[in-house]
């Protein structure tokens, strides 16, 4: 059994609260870190695209880490996001996340500069080979996807055991636990596509709305478990609700004031990320949410109750 199997369940890729100024704010993320462990939350996925990680510097990025290392305290497991576009920094990103204790690395592909497949492998081998800890590669569009050959050739590597799958071709998802083995664990990261993954055979699920309506994200992961797939399907068109109403608002910083209205104040996004910074701003997003829980009747969706 690989070290990334023992990481199942409903994961949040944490966000990075920052202050009005744009400092990293610790005492909110050690605030919200026992907010998501209170919720039930299986893991956390640290520094990643939701977490801001391109806007911070790597200093910024490895206290980030060690904030949440320390706070978490080994309740949950903690996957550390060390991806850079140069293999130097992503290593020595993961040389210091084995050192504060994170008990997995993840790392999205090196991008901008179109490197090759051969590159691709290059990169991830050498990461791979710097630490002891287990590679969950990331599968996103934002970065480039992989093909499914490219996942055959990543799996081969020593220590990459798993992939965080950002993509909607799910069927991929069941051919990877045929072809690759059940063991090469697979976490499904569309969060509107939660149920389908799991269905499709992932362990696990990734997402950035698991920060604020973990409550749904947890019941749906049960109910695949189950295997009652009326109720999966019920809550996931509750997730996508949720989901759909606030992407074109802002999305990180609407999930990070969501979060501060169920008493966990996430802060705010780096710009050019926007942000609800005004008393008045962040009422009219209430009033909006509001109008939206009325007009879709929902219930049983913590951060709309508390408005």
């Amino acid at each position: 059994m690989s070290a990334l199997s023992k990481i199942t369940g409903v994961l949040p890729a944490l966000v990075t609260p920052f202050d009005e100024n744009e400092n990293f704010d610790e005492g909110r993320m050690r605030a919200i870190v026992d907010f998501l462990i209170g919720r039930g939350v299986d893991g956390l996925y640290v520094t990643g695209s939701t977490g801001e990680a391109f806007m911070m510097s790597p200093e910024e990025r490895k206290r980030v880490l060690e904030v949440v290392t320390d706070e978490v305290k080994g309740r949950v497991p903690v996957i550390a996001h060390i991806g850079a576009i140069s293999t130097h920094l992503s290593i020595d990103l993961a040389r210091h996340a084995e050192k504060v204790g994170a008990d997995a690395l993840s790392s999205v592909p090196p991008f901008y500069w179109g490197f090759s497949q051969d590159q691709v492998v290059s990169y991830y081998t050498d990461i791979t080979a710097s630490t002891g800890l287990p590679m969950c590669a990331y599968n996103v569009p934002l970065a480039g996807l992989f093909g499914f050959d490219m996942i055959k050739r990543l799996a081969e590597i020593p220590g990459v055991e798993g992939i965080k799958y950002t993509a909607p071709t799910h069927h991929d998802i069941m051919r990877v636990k045929a072809e690759i083995g059940s063991d090469f664990v697979i976490y499904s990261g569309a969060d509107e596509m939660a149920m389908s993954g799991l269905a499709f055979g992932a362990d696990g699920i990734i997402g950035s709305f698991y920060n604020t309506i973990p409550e749904i994200y947890l019941a749906l992961y049960a109910a695949v478990k189950a295997g009652d797939m009326a109720e999966a399907k019920a809550l996931q068109e509750v997730g996508n609700a949720v989901i759909f109403f606030t992407l074109p608002r802002n999305p990180i910083a609407a999930i990070k004031r969501s979060m501060a209205w169920q008493g966990a104040d996430a802060g705010y996004c780096r710009k050019p990320f926007g942000n609800f910074y005004s008393a008045a701003e962040e009422e009219s997003l209430k009033a909006e949410f509001r109008a939206f829980k009325a007009e879709r009747g929902l219930t049983g969706v913590n951060f709309l109750d508390a408005i």
